[in-house]
């Protein structure tokens, strides 16, 4: 790419952005000049700012990736623990963010350890899906020939294993860059005392619509900029052409009884650890809610239930559409910028800028625009799924062997033949390991909307139980939002396996 393509898209975005706030009268967009204007105005408030988030996000970074990646690793060397590794991963993934954020700032008193555990918690999911996909993505036949020399699954892992992983791990890491970000600032929400989520909170109380978008353009300079060190530093490290997988792996279906062995065996592991956890850190009944006390609410109380069931609906009726909508303009997109480079100049900074400002800042302005119903919900939904899905969709599409792609070349194949046979398939692996990761980001995000502008749903739900200390609501509905996640990811699962087992077998061998 040239140096003034490379700048032209950009500029276009500047210029479009300042001819919607000029459009707007500056009530709810401030424009490229108003936010250089303030920041020119306060660098000592914005550098003081950027300082504690920045180094609240890079600990959680840190933490959440070494944590993501020494999963993946248990996963590849004890197979039939993955299941119980990735079903827990998910748990704890899924609580969200708006709940644990008050119940670890009672934990963890004021500091920054709510804002790196809450940066650490945003992540390592994002990393943990990618890498079991990539390290997956390997012929049997190199598999074979380790088990030939008579070596076992850590040599598997070392030489075969984890360079297959690379590119996957970069997909995840480049995820992760703004999810950090988030994490920290949701973290600030709770009761810190400096960082970028503070100043969005004051900024959002005053309705300072230029200093707001100044802090969600700080925010999301600093994830673009990561986004943009960590693709520079991966097209350096990665292997060359990806391999080619032509021989299917022996395929060992499991019993629909070891499956709904696993299920239980998952769900009680996930109750022992609650239930353990609490005896053990001896925490407060008021507070921490056991799971009989949670069940015993739920069952024996019919206004509670009715309350918690109709709010999971009024959820999952947004969260679903936007889920949906988001996975398809994320590959859509990336299919896109294959065949059509020349728009990667315009489009993939939008992308990336779309992704990088936070949802806490932005959620409230994009519902006055949209409104207060289905619209505002389901767009910032969409806008938290469609980046992961399109980031990780560019990596699958890159997985297609260049050797295969040089034979339809040879037989006058054009781009669309070769995008409909070889690409997508390559690109399967990725799309369904984005749309498992992306699950619970798309209950997140309507929460945090129903949290922060709309006041309806689960997010407002437990904002309003936060605030009165009604503990018990705020356990169900954070074991609702964990349970809404698990069957929709199970559903994408199922799916995933009868369609990997037909077009990328190597992703269902054990």
């Amino acid at each position: 790419m040239t140096p003034v393509a490379r700048w032209t898209g950009p500029a276009v975005l500047l210029a479009l952005w300042q001819g919607l706030a000029l459009a707007g009268g500056g009530w709810l967009l401030a424009g490229p000049s108003e936010v250089a204007g303030w920041l020119w105005s306060n660098p000592g408030l914005t550098t003081r700012a950027v300082a504690v988030t920045l180094a609240n996000a890079a600990w959680g970074f840190v933490l959440g990736n070494g944590a993501a990646i020494g999963l993946a690793v248990i996963a590849a060397l004890w197979p039939r623990a993955q299941n119980l590794v990735a079903g827990l991963a998910l748990v704890v993934f899924c609580l969200p963010l708006i709940a644990t954020g008050p119940i670890l700032r009672v934990l963890m008193g004021p500091g920054e350890g709510p804002q790196i555990v809450l940066a650490a918690l945003a992540v390592y999911y994002t990393t943990l899906i990618p890498m079991l996909a990539g390290l997956r993505a390997i012929p049997s036949a190199w598999l074979d020939l380790v088990q030939s020399y008579g070596r076992g699954r850590w040599a598997e892992l070392v030489h075969v294993r984890a360079r297959a992983s690379l590119p996957y791990l970069l997909a995840g890491l480049q995820i992760s860059a703004p999810a950090a970000i988030l994490g920290a600032m949701v973290g600030e929400f709770t009761g810190a005392e400096r960082g970028l989520g503070v100043l969005t909170i004051r900024f959002t109380r005053d309705l300072d619509i230029p200093a707001l978008w100044s802090v969600a353009v700080v925010a999301a300079g600093l994830s673009i900029a990561v986004y943009a060190a960590i693709g520079w530093a991966g097209r350096r490290v990665l292997p060359g052409a990806p391999p080619v997988i032509l021989a299917p792996p022996r395929l060992i279906r499991g019993s629909p009884a070891r499956r709904l062995a696993d299920t239980a065996l998952l769900a009680a592991a996930a109750l022992t650890l609650w239930w353990a956890g609490i005896e053990l850190l001896g925490l407060n009944p008021f507070f921490a809610k056991r799971p009989p006390d949670v069940a015993a609410a739920f069952f024996g109380s019919p206004g509670t239930r009715a309350a918690l069931l109709d709010a999971a609906a009024k959820t999952l009726a947004l969260a679903v559409p936007g889920y949906l909508a988001g996975l398809a303009l994320g590959a859509g997109l990336a299919v896109l910028l294959s065949l059509r480079p020349g728009l990667a100049g315009l489009m993939v900074p939008l992308a990336v800028a779309l992704r990088s400002i936070p949802i806490v800042t932005t959620a409230p302005l994009i519902v006055l625009l949209l409104g207060r119903g289905a619209a505002g919900t389901v767009t910032l939904v969409a806008l938290m799924v469609f980046f992961p899905t399109f980031v990780a969709c560019q990596q699958g599409l890159r997985q297609a062997p260049g050797p295969i792609l040089d034979l339809f070349r040879s037989h006058a194949s054009g781009p669309w033949r070769q995008m409909l046979h070889v690409r997508i398939p390559a690109m399967l692996p990725a799309l369904f390991a984005s749309a498992r990761m992306s699950v619970p980001a798309a209950i997140l995000a309507a929460t945090v909307a129903e949290w922060l502008a709309t006041g309806r749903g689960l997010g407002n739900l437990m904002a309003l139980s936060a605030s009165v200390s009604d503990y018990t609501m705020l356990w169900l509905a954070m074991v609702a939002v964990t349970l809404i996640s698990a069957m929709i990811y199970g559903g994408i699962a199922w799916a995933e396996r009868r369609v990997l087992s037909v077009m990328a077998p190597e992703q269902v061998r054990p």
